[in-house]
């Protein structure tokens, strides 16, 4: 699907469910490869960056068996499980993937060559060398390893103290899955709580996790043990018909089984701050994650002000936070999001240009965005830059946008959103 074409819409009504939460599937899928014996996941998202982890468990001998395009059985043996690879361990587009599994490489004893597409090779990735250098690894790559290719010599770590001077999860993953490997306890702080799946998918994998006022740590030497693990709809990918049904008008829909991390739910506190109606039923727990339904109407919005401790909590969904933003009534501000500058795109500049296209009143600031709303959409030929969320974003505003709108290069929707055109044509 390289162009996608979105038509006005009103009374968007129905019952869906998103595909399942990208960061657990990538962890469903890392965990289970070097836990000891079979896990089996449920509810896999088959995008392109978790087929992605995929393949590069299999280039170090892990058995993993596609039972459907959402059912996973991996046969894990153990760290020592992992051998060296023959050849490049090909990420794609997946920052989460290269991120964490630079954690997983440093602690074993072979040498292994890591990369992706042009996107990673523009994303830094010192922030996670440069700790696990301090804990004893050896890498080496462009820039002084700043960035892909990298080349990973692993083994011999020791524990750390590391302050990390943004909210990140993939810092924290990453060094957290190093720890595991080495001598002595592994601490990470962070500046505010960034998203928590990591803790608390090891638990279930049976690992101690020390988590504390301000950060979390791990003791070396401990084993996951495989098991059952059943993945949440994404919060992140609920975002874009919640965003809809708030929008356009007469609208009323319900997402079922939505992970409501309460590290991921900064969307659901915006958009009800915004006098957004949005419900909240929690149904259970999966694999240690809350799950529930979200019911959304149609509604009046006002602009707020975002930022501070609120932003890690919601860095993913600002592009569609923003299209929300161009029919509030006022001025919404959103800041302290430089970290969307080094995502898949520069994701200010682009959610910018974007909708200026179709008409919004958008102010790009170094860390954030200026909307100023509400303002009548109009149709225009879009592009989502290969950034799956840009592309949806687009894809909504088309919405309630006059005229037709055209997204070009959506196939990248399927990144994190298999099915996207499909899921919002029956509502």
């Amino acid at each position: 699907m390289q162009r996608l074409q979105i038509e006005p819409r009103t009374n968007l009504k129905g019952t869906i469910r998103v595909p399942g939460d990208k960061s657990i599937s990538h962890r469903a899928v890392m965990f289970g490869a070097i836990a000891e014996g079979t896990t089996r996941v449920e509810g896999f998202l088959p995008g392109a960056d978790c087929l992605s982890t995929i393949d590069c468990f299999r280039k170090m001998g892990v058995p993993i068996t596609r039972k459907s395009d959402t059912s996973l059985v991996i046969e894990g043996g153990g760290w020592d499980g992992l051998q060296e690879p023959t050849e490049f361990l090909d990420v794609g587009n997946s920052g989460t993937t290269i991120r964490l599994m630079l954690g997983i490489l440093a602690g074993r004893s072979f040498y292994s060559a890591i990369a992706g597409d042009a996107s990673i090779a523009r994303r830094p990735m010192d922030r996670v060398i440069q700790p696990l250098r301090r804990m004893g690894a050896k890498v080496e790559g462009r820039s002084g390893g700043s960035f892909t290719p990298l080349g990973v010599r692993g083994g011999g770590l020791h524990g750390i103290e590391h302050q990390s001077p943004v909210a990140s999860a993939q810092v924290k993953s990453c060094l957290l899955l190093a720890g595991l490997q080495a001598k002595g306890i592994t601490q990470v702080k962070e500046p505010s709580l960034s998203r928590d799946h990591t803790e608390r998918m090891l638990r279930a994998f049976g690992v101690e996790v020390d988590s504390f006022a301000g950060g979390v740590s791990v003791r070396g030497g401990q084993t996951l043990t495989g098991g059952e693990v059943k993945v949440p709809g994404d919060i992140s990918s609920a975002a874009f018909p919640m965003a809809a049904a708030l929008i356009v008008p007469g609208s009323r829909i319900t997402i079922r089984d939505v992970g409501l991390n309460p590290t991921r739910t900064g969307i659901i506190d915006a958009f009800q701050a915004m006098g957004g109606q949005v419900e909240v039923t929690e149904t259970g727990e999966w694999c240690g994650e809350p799950v529930g339904d979200l019911t959304v109407h149609a509604s009046s919005l006002h602009g707020v002000e975002i930022g501070g401790e609120l932003i890690p909590r919601l860095i993913d969904e600002i592009p569609i936070l923003a299209v929300a933003a161009t029919q509030a009534q006022g001025r919404t501000v959103i800041r302290d999001a430089a970290e969307l500058k080094v995502k898949e795109t520069n994701r200010i500049a682009v959610t910018a240009a974007e909708l200026t296209k179709l008409g919004a009143h958008v102010e790009e600031t170094p860390d954030g965005l200026i909307i100023e709303g509400p303002v009548s959409l109009t149709g225009s030929l879009c592009d989502s830059h290969g950034d799956h969320r840009i592309g949806m974003a687009a894809a909504v505003a088309g919405l309630i946008a006059k005229g037709g709108t055209t997204v070009e290069n959506a196939s990248a929707i399927d990144v994190s959103f298999p099915g996207f055109a499909e899921t919002m044509g029956r509502l």
